[in-house]
């Protein structure tokens, strides 16, 4: 008989932006007159840049030719994206070896396939609020232990909150593997240049790897504060981090599909280059690839041109967050974020708890945002928004937020 894996088991049945999604469309099926904006999940609302949709464009007309057909690529990723990645690393006086690049279809599913490579008997840690990736795919794994009001017992929650500034604390008992995400997804704050600092130092006293989401940094100010875009630029990183990047919100690639992770052959952890080798023979057995088609789009977008074009998107979103922050602060709300990210922490108002405030902003506004619990224990009284509507929608969005509050 066939017995299943009883992790999976273990997990609820529901990931939380399918829930979201399950309320909202019971709101849209009662109400099919009502426009719904959307400031939950982070997914991207302007189109590709012009330089993008040529490369795609060339692309496809380089498969419509015998000369220029491409079938299987290397698991690893062409080496024309990988150089040209690496370059954008040396032009922030980090030395990134091609070699070190693992191209794929998204940050999400690398994030949740690393864990792969661990013992079953890892201790992980994560900051809390957390992405429920970094939990979810290691209690899949069996490192979860048993599901409490207070979180998986067998995760290490370190709590970051208005308190602490959002800067997660040294646990006194080191873990085998904690994640990061600066810009953080989903407070919006992030990690300044001392504090990574001192993170890369605890990683190299304790022999701990330092997981490193950064599919966040084409949103860093850097006329603001001193937030490093990569954990590299930290020395010593090499040895203790794999990082995390993607394409999605850099570009607008949320439906191309395109990212990577850095696994340095100089990493200590594991073994010396033993992940780097792992993970290469993970990607080969398990995947094959990113599509050609979307390796030379991504190659655009990182050629001045196309760093010239995206950056002018993301330039409405950071406009579409500084109006969301002026509103809501004008409305008396405690809000974090929005500054070096396109994500908005929201303290909930009136006593609220987290899925009381959602419900509350979909049923008088019709206004979705993700509620703070389902980030973790420490999410809860808090809201995420995401600054990713178009620029009429967040001006219509926070017309209606207005309005909802000043008549509860």
């Amino acid at each position: 008989m066939l017995r299943i894996n009883p992790h999976y088991a273990r997990m609820g049945k529901s990931y939380l932006f399918a829930e979201i999604a399950h309320r909202v469309a019971k709101f849209r099926a009662d109400h099919p007159d009502t426009n719904v904006i959307s400031m939950g999940i982070g997914d991207v609302t302007q189109p590709l840049v012009p330089c993008v949709i040529n490369a795609l464009h060339a692309a496809v007309d380089d498969m419509g030719s015998s000369e220029t057909f491409h079938g299987y690529g290397p698991e690893q990723g062409y080496p024309f994206l990988r150089e040209a990645l690496a370059l954008e690393y040396a032009a922030r006086g980090v030395s990134i070896s091609p070699d070190d690049i693992f191209i794929s279809d998204g940050a999400k599913c690398d994030l949740g396939n690393f864990q792969e490579l661990f013992a079953p008997e890892t201790t992980v840690a994560v900051t809390d609020p957390v992405y429920p990736v970094y939990v979810d795919s290691n209690c899949m794994a069996g490192r979860g232990g048993t599901w409490t009001e207070q979180g998986w017992s067998g995760i290490r929650y370190l709590p970051c909150t208005a308190e602490n500034n959002f800067i997660p604390p040294f646990p006194e008992i080191a873990p085998d593997v904690l994640y990061l995400c600066s810009p953080n997804n989903p407070t919006g704050t992030a990690l300044n240049r001392s504090t990574l600092e001192a993170w890369v130092h605890y990683a190299q006293r304790n022999g701990m790897l330092i997981m490193f989401d950064a599919a966040y940094e084409c949103f860093i100010d850097d006329s603001q504060d001193d937030i490093p875009h990569s954990i590299y630029e930290i020395p010593g990183a090499e040895e203790v981090a794999v990082e995390f990047r993607s394409f999605s919100k850099s570009a607008g690639f949320t439906g191309l599909r395109c990212a990577f992770a850095v696994v340095p052959s100089r990493l200590n952890v594991g073994g010396n280059g033993q992940l780097h080798d792992m993970w290469a023979r993970r990607q080969t057995t398990k995947y094959n690839g990113c599509p050609y088609i979307v390796q030379k789009a991504a190659q655009a977008a990182c050629s001045p041109e196309g760093r010239k074009q995206t950056q002018d998107v993301i330039r409405i979103y950071r406009s579409n967050a500084t109006l969301m922050r002026e509103t809501m602060k004008n409305l008396g709300l405690s809000v974090y974020g929005g500054v070096h990210a396109p994500y908005l922490w929201v303290r909930t108002p009136q006593h609220m708890n987290s899925w009381e405030f959602f419900q509350f902003l979909l049923d008088r506004a019709a206004v979705v945002c993700t509620p703070g619990s389902g980030f973790g224990p420490s999410g809860e009284g808090y809201a995420r928004f995401t600054a990713f509507s178009s620029p009429e929608s967040t001006l219509e969005a926070m017309s209606r937020l207005s309005s909802a509050l000043k008549t509860a």
